[in-house]
């Protein structure tokens, strides 16, 4: 370094590393994924009390059923579209409901992961990377594609 300073020197101590490592998830955990997943949760709520749960389990009920998932299991495929932990407070506030059981959310479990939050990525990552964006609507199908052959495998696998 230029200015003299010497650099921290790192701790070669496992449980300090593990504390620091610790301390680094605690704050990912609170200061990340707990605001997203109280988000859905609460938007779960509304969405249940204006009647749109309902409205979209009608609606989208006939192609669900081909994945084992009530029609309100379509709320979880968009929120985790948007954020892969707002779609896991989603799904359990559905199961706190009554909407979804252990089965449906084995079921869409890949689905939180392989959709990955793709709005948010779609200009961190491939915005970032100089992706051309007539690429962009084959990769995001892509993984929808992915996810939804996932969740026909899981159904299969649980029927």
């Amino acid at each position: 370094m230029s200015n003299g300073a010497t650099p921290a020197k790192m701790s070669a101590n496992p449980f300090d590393i593990f504390v620091i490592g610790a301390r680094k998830g605690f704050n990912i955990a609170i200061n990340n994924l707990v605001p997203n997943i109280l988000m859905a949760y609460a938007v779960a709520e509304i969405l249940k009390l204006l009647g749109v749960m309902e409205f979209l389990g009608t609606l989208f009920g006939p192609a669900m059923t081909v994945f084992g998932l009530p029609g309100e299991a379509v709320t979880v495929i968009l929120t985790a579209w948007l954020s892969s932990s707002a779609s896991v407070g989603l799904a359990a506030n559905m199961a706190a409901n009554g909407i979804l059981d252990a089965t449906h959310i084995t079921i869409l479990m890949p689905c939180f992961f392989l959709l990955g939050a793709q709005l948010q990525y779609m200009g961190r990552l491939l915005g970032v990377a100089d992706v051309p964006k007539k690429y962009w609507p084959l990769l995001m199908s892509a993984s929808l594609l992915n996810a939804l052959c996932a969740m026909l495998i899981m159904n299969y696998i649980f029927v």
